[in-house]
């Protein structure tokens, strides 16, 4: 991986959405997305597909390794791209440090680049942490964790957004229309945007 000179804050907010897997952040993001917000999609669905598709060997199931620095790598490129180019704010399906997260919970080696990644690629405060939620879990052919799993993987973002100095902010579990009221409250934005 290439080094990475520390960045400044962009200029446009840039939030993340994360938590555990089967937590309602991607169906909050299209509700944001349809107000006329852009949003970014989780890199790590793209990348299982895409593996999937080849056959490879890069997916959590297989090379947790592979998988994780693809991820990196994958969620440091859209980052770059989005903080040159926004026009107004923008809402991550999950942001850099899940992967410091991802490396604990499958207790990988997170190395000093990744580290120094994680600090120059900073996100506005706070992060939205969306809590585990039993009725809306649902397993699929590119989520496979167990509930257990989708707890504990929420616990271990919590405390790594902590670590690096984030604000956490724990989403209601209410309807998406309330969760998005909610959420554009919290960071005084009105209920639709053009951009």
């Amino acid at each position: 991986m290439k080094n990475h000179a520390p960045l400044e804050l962009p200029q446009q907010a840039l939030y993340v959405f994360s938590g555990g897997p089967g937590s309602g952040k991607t169906t909050l993001l299209s509700e944001l997305g349809r107000r006329g917000y852009q949003t970014v999609a989780e890199v790590a669905r793209v990348i299982i597909r895409e593996q999937m598709a080849l056959r490879g060997i890069a997916l959590p199931w297989k090379d947790k390794k592979k998988y994780k620095m693809l991820m990196l790598e994958r969620s440091v490129e859209s980052y770059k791209e989005i903080a040159a180019t926004a026009k107004g704010p923008v809402f991550f399906d999950r942001g850099i440090p899940d992967t410091i997260a991802y490396s604990r919970l499958c207790g990988l080696e997170i190395t000093p680049t990744e580290k120094e990644v994680v600090v120059a690629c900073p996100y506005h405060h706070p992060v939205f942490m969306f809590p585990p939620w039993a009725e809306i879990y649902r397993k699929d052919q590119e989520r496979k964790q167990d509930w257990v799993e989708a707890v504990e993987t929420y616990g271990l973002l919590w405390q790594t957004y902590l670590d690096y100095g984030y604000k956490v902010l724990e989403v209601p579990k209410v309807s998406v229309p309330e969760r998005t009221r909610w959420l554009l409250d919290q960071l005084g934005l009105p209920e639709n945007v053009q951009i």
